[in-house]
This record gives C-alpha cells, sequence and structure tokens, in this order.
C-alpha cells in the first residue's frame, strides 16, 4: 500500500524526544539518507558531500565514512524532518518510482544496484497495491498443514488471510519448528533480526542477530496473533497422507496425543516439515556403547551440564561453531573433531545489542526500520551472487572461481592469519583448502579466539571410533571425554522424509524422486500430486546468503496464488505439467553448474549422494521473488468434478 508510512505510530505529543533524538545521533546515516530524501523531497542527500562512501570492513557502514561535521549536519536534518512529519506534514517523496527505488539503494550500498531490484525493494517496503477480491468459493476449501515451524506458521497466515479453513499438525508440543527444537548453548541466527522477520508482523528486536530464546518467543507471539493456536493440533504425528481420487481430497493418517491413529480429510495438503527436521547422526564404532551421555545439538536435553566436564564436539558447521565457543569458559577440557575446514567471515555485530534509542526510532520512524531492512537485504542476500559463478578462463580454479572470489579469498584469509596470530600452528588445520562460499559461509562466533583457549584442542579428523569413554581420531590419536556434542547437522536432502506421501494412481513421492533427488516446480509443486505444495522444498534455501523467511513467503504467495487460479476456474483440482516440471528443474541443475558450489571436489551438505544440488536454489532472491508473484495458468493442469462427483475431467 502506498500511504504505509503516511500514518504516524506515535502521536508527537507522546514522543520521547530525548530516547527519539538519542536514537537518531545512533542510527545509520545512509539509512537516514535515505530517510532524508523522502521526507523532504531533496535530492542533494543523495549526492556529494552527503552520499555515503564504501566502508572498508564488513561492519553495517553507520557512519557513512564521512566526516564528523557532514554527519552532525545529516543526523540534525533527520531530526528536524522526522519532528515536521511527526507533527503532522506528509511525506514529499511518498512512493519513489521502483527504478528510483534502486537508485536510492545504490546510493545508500555505495555500489550500483540492478534496476529491476526495485521491483523487490517495493515489495519488501509493502509499497505493491492492494490485493485483488478472493474468490468466494474459497471459503468452502479446507486445507492442512504439516508442521508448525516457520513455514507452518507462514502457511496458516496466508490461508487465514484467504479463507481457507485449514489446521495445522505439528509433532511437538508448541509452534517454532527448528527453534523449538534446537536448544544448544550459542544457539542463534546468522540472518540480520530484521530480515528474519514475518513481513506481515514486524518485531522490536534488542539484537542485531538474536539468539534462539528471543527468536522462539517472536514464533510464538506470531503464531498468537494471528489466532494460529485456535487451528492447530499438537503432539500429533504424521505418518502418511494418500490423495484419494474419487473424493479429490488428501487423506492424512496421523497418530494423535493420546496414541490413537486417525484419518484427517482436506482438500489441499502443505507441507510445511522443512529441510532442518531430521537430525543426521554419523557412523561411529562404539557410539552406542559410550560410556558417558551423547547430545545431537537439535536434540538437546534441559538438564545438560557441561560445569567441569571433559566434552568433544564432533562437526564444526554452524551448529558446531555456535556451540563450541559458548560452553568452552565452563568445561574442563573441550575437544574439537573438525575434518572439514569453514569460511568464516568477520562478525562485528556479534552478540551485540541495539541500542534502545536506535529500537525506539525504527517504532516511531518505521520508514527508517524499511531502509535499514533494505540494507541489509541486499548485503546478505544478493549482493555477492554476481562474484559466485565459474569462470572458465580463470587461471586458479584449485584456489577460487574468479578474480573476485579470490579476493574475497585473500580477504578472509588474512582474518584466519590475523586471529590465529598467537597460535600459527593451527592455520594449517583449520585455512580451507577450496573457493569461499563453497559451502555455506559461516560467520566466527568467536571460534578462533575459542581454538587458542589453553584448555580447548583441535583435531582436524573425523572422529572414528568409541571404546567405552575413550575416543580416537581416524589417526589413532586418543582422548578421553564424559560428553560428545554431535553438532552434525540435518539430513537435508532426504526432502519430505519424515513421512510417506502417496499420489494420483498410488505414485509414491519417495520413489518418485529417490532417496535424496528430490525436485519440484519453483521449490512447490510436483506432478501427479493434486493440490500439493512444499514449502521450503527443494532449490529454494539461500546458498548465498539471505532469509529463509522470504523466500518462504514468496512460495506461499505463490502456492496461495494458484489455490486461487483453481478456485476462480472453479476447478476441483491443480497440479504443475509434467513438462514444465521437468523443464525448471533442467534450468536449475544447468544453472547450478555455473556456481562455486559445484566446483570440483567441493563437498556440502547442499547437494546430493550423485553431487546435484538440492537444498539451494540458483537464483538471485528478486529473480525467485518474479517468479512467484503469480502462476502462468499455461503451466498448470485444472481437473473438473463431473456433477454426479465420478470422472475427474482434465483442462489445460
Amino acid at each position: 500500500m502506498t500511504d504505509r508510512f503516511a500514518a504516524r505510530p506515535v502521536a508527537d505529543t507522546q514522543v520521547d524526544w530525548d530516547l527519539l533524538q538519542s536514537g537518531v545521533r545512533q542510527a545509520n546515516i545512509p539509512s537516514l539518507l535515505m530517510v532524508l530524501h523522502q521526507m523532504t523531497g531533496d535530492g542533494k542527500w543523495l549526492a556529494a558531500p552527503y552520499a555515503p562512501a564504501r566502508s572498508p570492513g564488513l561492519d553495517d557502514n553507520d557512519s557513512g565514512q564521512l566526516p564528523e561535521a557532514i554527519q552532525d549536519e545529516i543526523r540534525d536534518a533527520a531530526l528536524k524532518a522526522i519532528s515536521d512529519w511527526l507533527g503532522g506534514q506528509d511525506l514529499k517523496l511518498a512512493r519513489p518510482d521502483n527504478s528510483h527505488l534502486a537508485e536510492m539503494l545504490s546510493v545508500a550500498m555505495t555500489e550500483n544496484v540492478p534496476e529491476e531490484y526495485g521491483d523487490v525493494i517495493a515489495a519488501g517496503m509493502s509499497l505493491e497495491a492492494d490485493e485483488p477480491k478472493l474468490p468466494e468459493s474459497l471459503r468452502d476449501k479446507t486445507a492442512l498443514v504439516i508442521g508448525g515451524g516457520i513455514s507452518g506458521i507462514c502457511a496458516g497466515i496466508e490461508l487465514q488471510r484467504m479463507g481457507v479453513k485449514y489446521t495445522v499438525l505439528e509433532k511437538n508440543d508448541d509452534f517454532g519448528g527448528t527453534w523449538f527444537e534446537n536448544r544448544y548453548p550459542g544457539c542463534g541466527v546468522d540472518t540480520p533480526a530484521l530480515t528474519y522477520t514475518f513481513s506481515c508482523r514486524p518485531n522490536d528486536w534488542s539484537m542485531h542477530f538474536p539468539l534462539r530464546d528471543e527468536i522462539e518467543s517472536y514464533l510464538l507471539d506470531t503464531a498468537k496473533q494471528f489466532g494460529l493456536y485456535n487451528n492447530a493440533r499438537f503432539n500429533t504425528h504424521v505418518h502418511a497422507a494418500r490423495w484419494k481420487e474419487e473424493t479429490c481430497k488428501w487423506e492424512v493418517t496421523i497418530e494423535t496425543a493420546g496414541g490413537d491413529t486417525e484419518l484427517l480429510y482436506a482438500d489441499y495438503l502443505f507441507s510445511a516439515v522443512g529441510i532442518l527436521n531430521i537430525p543426521k547422526y554419523p557412523h561411529i564404532d562404539g557410539l552406542d556403547e559410550f560410556e558417558g551421555d551423547v547430545y545431537h545439538t537439535s536434540r538437546w536435553p534441559e538438564d545438560a551440564t557441561m560445569t567441569g566436564k571433559r566434552v568433544a564436539v564432533v562437526g564444526n558447521g554452524a551448529s558446531g561453531m555456535q556451540v563450541a565457543p559458548a560452553i568452552a569458559d565452563q568445561v574442563e577440557k573441550l575437544t574439537l573433531f573438525a575434518r572439514s575446514k569453514q569460511w568464516a567471515a568477520p562478525f562485528p555485530q556479534f552478540r551485540k545489542r541495539i541500542p534502545d534509542g536506535v529500537r525506539y526510532l525504527m517504532k516511531v520512524v518505521p520508514l527508517y526500520r524499511a531502509w535499514a531492512e533494505q540494507r541489509l537485504s541486499w548485503t546478505f542476500n544478493d549482493r555477492v551472487h554476481g562474484t559466485l559463478f565459474r569462470d572458465p578462463e580463470w587461471d586458479h580454479p584449485e584456489r577460487s572461481v574468479n578474480a573476485i572470489n579470490d579476493g574475497h579469498r585473500r580477504a578472509f584469509t588474512r582474518y584466519v592469519e590475523q586471529e590465529l596470530a598467537e597460535r600459527p600452528e593451527l592455520i594449517k588445520d583449520v585455512l580451507p583448502d577450496y573457493p569461499p562460499f563453497a559451502k555455506r559461509m559461516l560467520l566466527d562466533n568467536g571460534w578462533y579466539r575459542t581454538l587458542k583457549k589453553p584448555n580447548v584442542k583441535l583435531i582436524p579428523e573425523h572422529l572414528a571410533r568409541v571404546e567405552g569413554r575413550k575416543l580416537y581420531s581416524s589417526s589413532g590419536e586418543m582422548i578421553e571425554a564424559d560428553i560428545i556434542i554431535l553438532a552434525t547437522g540435518f539430513q537435508t536432502t532426504r526432502v519430505l522424509g519424515s513421512y510417506e506421501i502417496v499420489g494420483r494412481d498410488g505414485k509414491v513421492l519417495s520413489e518418485f524422486w529417490g532417496e535424496d533427488n528430490a525436485e519440484a516446480y519453483l521449490g512447490t509443486l510436483v506432478p501427479d500430486f493434486p493440490n500439493f505444495f512444499i514449502l521450503l522444498g527443494p532449490n529454494v534455501g539461500s546458498g548465498h546468503g539471505g532469509s529463509m523467511i522470504r523466500n518462504i513467503e514468496n512460495q506461499m504467495h505463490f502456492a496461495g496464488k494458484v489455490v486461487e487460479e483453481a478456485a476462480a476456474a472453479g476447478a476441483a483440482t491443480v497440479e504443475v505439467k509434467a513438462d514444465v516440471y521437468h523443464e525448471y528443474n533442467r534450468r536449475i541443475d544447468e544453472e547450478h553448474e555455473k556456481l562455486v558450489w559445484t566446483h570440483p571436489g567441493t563437498e556440502n551438505w547442499y547437494r546430493n549422494s550423485s553431487g546435484r544440488v538440492i537444498a539451494i536454489t540458483p537464483w538471485r532472491n528478486d529473480a525467485f521473488w518474479r517468479m512467484t508473484r503469480k502462476p502462468k495458468r499455461e503451466d498448470l493442469e485444472f481437473g473438473l468434478i463431473s456433477n454426479n462427483l465420478a470422472a475427474l475431467e482434465k483442462v489445460g
């Protein structure tokens, strides 16, 4: 809506001016400049001497690299413009056109942002036109949503908006999904808080990168605010879903909280189980007979205590890099079995709180929050995408994929060398020999500082076998431990592996895909599985960074539009055409072959046993956003039921 920023959340008579002034004084200069430009309509704020310069580091460039006097002038002008706006003055530039939005973000980021990116900026700032009226027939439709994590919450909100009767089926005793299950020390998000937020419910985050408890509270509060608890069944396990051709409904077999088996029926089925769902347990000889405790990070017991214990952590991916620094000072001895080497970027915002004044500024002036979010979205989403393509003419493919990627390698290498300057013998054991971004880039949560602690030992090998309390590495090195922590992630290529799905003519999805070769049109639709939608399905995650929530919202928007198209056509069923499905996945594979994560010799959790990329998308985020705006009717197959509810007539 174009008037989103016209309303004042707080009357000027109720404003805490001291707190607001504090916020403006600590605010991000590039974001303030965008606010100033829109509030005053004056183009001078986008040009010298006010336009920011590029930051030499990886921080948010809060100063814009401008002289103090210029910064003060900007902050003074912003405070006056905000005061005038709160006093009733309208925005002089309430709705910049999309190309101008891209120009503004280019100034704020001190680099070129493609003109077409303005479309996704407008959508992210809710500047798009109102949604059209929904078909009345939707109110007669029903849906089942399997999973109550972020995808399930997103589905519930959208189905509720559409007027579709729905039920969320969740195996745990509350909403939250992966944030309900992962409770290990140090657990948090590696995406900025402003982008890890539902677009329909902004949040007053306390930290730039919040920890697990704050994220879970936000998800549960969102579910409450939208009334999702009234449509949810917890402690409910889904065992199977079967398409019933004679009624054009899905039959879902569940085990209730009381242990009974029950059959549920619905017109539409949404799978929202995600890919961070089934823990991955490594094969380690003797692990089952370990005399101490074994914890997978996603199954962390509430009564676990690390104090004074000898602890071994297996794995150094995202969860390993979070849990190890969090417990290092509590344990007697910490041993890290880290066979793989990971690129970890500097993390200047680690554990940093958002100043109270800046939080208040975002509350009182939503336009500031919107621009701060757009800057972070570009930084952590698509900024790096163009640098990840493999250059066939590049002279050093053994270490990088192109000249810019080689520059990233040099920068990250310098960072590792600086962090381990006091322990240079560790560098060879942690510095990767593959290109940056070939695996998901991690953020340094204090990992390198932890390696230098006197009670920490790094073994750059895998844990091969366990005998009693003795742990042996692949080379035979032995240590003793009281606790083993498995920071080994999830079975990300076993998409929808937690229950059986049977489509038309008895087609079993796991057999159609094979054990680890999932495919779906836009990560969402599969032929011969009518009225079935996968959220956070294959090739939807973002390998080049960014918020999962945005892609899930894009998928659910698309799914909702498909349901609306079917309702408007009077169709009982809808599915993707087989040729469209196969062509889309051919394009997916073709694009992935051009990118860094298919670099020869690279291993990552994105790829299946044959090397095909399953988990992540090759597309830039704004490209996927465009693909999911409106379904193409010619890509879909609709089914109409005859008057006697017998034969299903397919129409294109």
